[in-house]
């Protein structure tokens, strides 16, 4: 089956045609800067070379009708007809606890979408512009919906419930739901796959680190805890993001500079993180030159960021009652060598032993720790999309099969 994967946010769109039989992306690119002008396509067929189409691209509907476009096109394209696109998977941030898996999009569906808007207002509006967008230009092909918050939420209520009074939580749904559900979902399976045993006999630990940060406790194949939680904000140190703090902390400080509702959201999740305590950047390679040029305030960043993982390595493990592999994920996770070697340092008592030069010559899905090392710690690429892809091409199967 090929699959158009879409990743709608509030003004870019970015996508991957996949081919499911060969798990395989056979085009990708990105729309930016929708609503303007100025906009960009950026479209990268496999094999081919990258292309760039600067437009006037004022919304959803006309940046699917783009990247429909070029998927066509006789030069740059991979198609010859609309009706090769099989099947359109979206990744959705928020399904509440409305859904425990992806799901075909339908009326119902939608409706569901809007409910969550409250608790995802920045990213569900987008989500839903998309699907619009699609059932406009392909309205005969089959959209699926994979949940962010979905791989966690079985988890158990003493994992997601806050110290809150419990009628706020039944009027307001005020719960940890976790996000990068998919991330951890692919890479917890491959981890168990290079491991060559079941991943219902194991107790993994995955960090996705990028620009946004998170962990999740995954014993036999189950979330069982995660670092985000109501929203994005909560848990790792991130690029702009706060974490974990005291919430006294945000009161005060409201308090003190006189901030509103929306500036003290805006401080917390735009201008926090490693952007916050450094002075310099959100971006952990620029963070790591300014810490070996001895940058104090970087060096203050850098290890936050790699304490608060450490923390969460330790208590995770407490959580599942062992532990079997810890799998590093992400921009950061994927490429920094020292992010990787601070979290694993000392960790020996818990069976964590870092190979210093495996983890320094990282290649593709790979180990980094010695053959004696209890606690097997891997480096495993993400792939989403290809994730949204083949839940797609199943909902889609199964639901040809019933009708």
């Amino acid at each position: 089956m090929k699959v158009l994967v879409l990743n709608c946010g509030s003004s870019s769109i970015k996508y991957q045609f996949i081919d499911t039989e060969k798990q395989l992306a056979v085009a990708k690119g990105m729309v930016e800067r929708i609503g303007m002008s100025s906009a960009v396509l950026t479209h990268q067929p496999l094999n081919k070379e990258k292309i760039r189409i600067i437009g006037e691209i004022l919304d959803h509907t006309i940046a699917i009708e783009y990247v429909i476009a070029v998927l066509l096109s006789p030069n740059h394209g991979v198609i010859k007809d609309k009706s090769e696109i099989d099947a359109v998977g979206h990744r959705v941030v928020h399904g509440g606890e409305t859904f425990s898996g992806s799901v075909l999009i339908s009326e119902e569906v939608m409706k569901a979408l809007k409910d969550n808007i409250e608790l995802a207002p920045l990213h569900n509006p987008p989500n839903i512009k998309g699907i619009k967008a699609v059932l406009e230009h392909l309205p005969n092909t089959p959209q699926c919906g994979v949940f962010d918050t979905s791989f966690h939420v079985k988890m158990p209520p003493h994992a997601y419930l806050y110290g809150i009074p419990f009628e706020l939580y039944k009027k307001y749904k005020i719960r940890r739901y976790g996000f990068h559900g998919t991330s951890h979902r692919y890479v917890s399976q491959r981890a168990a796959a290079l491991l060559r045993k079941p991943i219902e006999e194991l107790k993994i630990i995955t960090a996705h680190l990028g620009n946004g940060c998170s962990m999740a406790a995954v014993n036999h194949g189950q979330s069982i805890d995660s670092t985000m939680g109501f929203t994005p904000l909560e848990g790792l140190l991130m690029g702009t993001r706060s974490g974990d703090m005291d919430p006294s902390v945000i009161l005060y400080i409201m308090a003190k500079e006189g901030l509103s509702l929306s500036e003290a959201n805006t401080l917390l999740n735009k201008h926090s993180g490693l952007i916050g305590i450094s002075g310099e950047s959100s971006d952990m390679r620029e963070i790591e030159s300014a810490v070996a040029e001895g940058n104090k305030k970087a060096k203050f960043a850098f290890d936050v960021f790699t304490y608060r993982i450490k923390k969460y390595v330790g208590s995770y493990a407490a959580a599942m009652g062992g532990l079997d592999a810890l799998v590093f994920a992400g921009g950061i996770g994927e490429n920094s060598v020292l992010v990787r070697r601070d979290v694993c340092s000392n960790m020996e008592f818990i069976g964590i032993h870092l190979d210093k030069n495996l983890n320094e010559n990282v290649s593709g899905e790979c180990f980094i720790t010695t053959p004696e090392s209890k606690v097997k710690v891997l480096r495993i690429p993400t792939d989403e999309e290809l994730v949204i892809a083949l839940d797609t091409e199943e909902i889609v199967n199964t639901q040809l099969v019933n009708n």
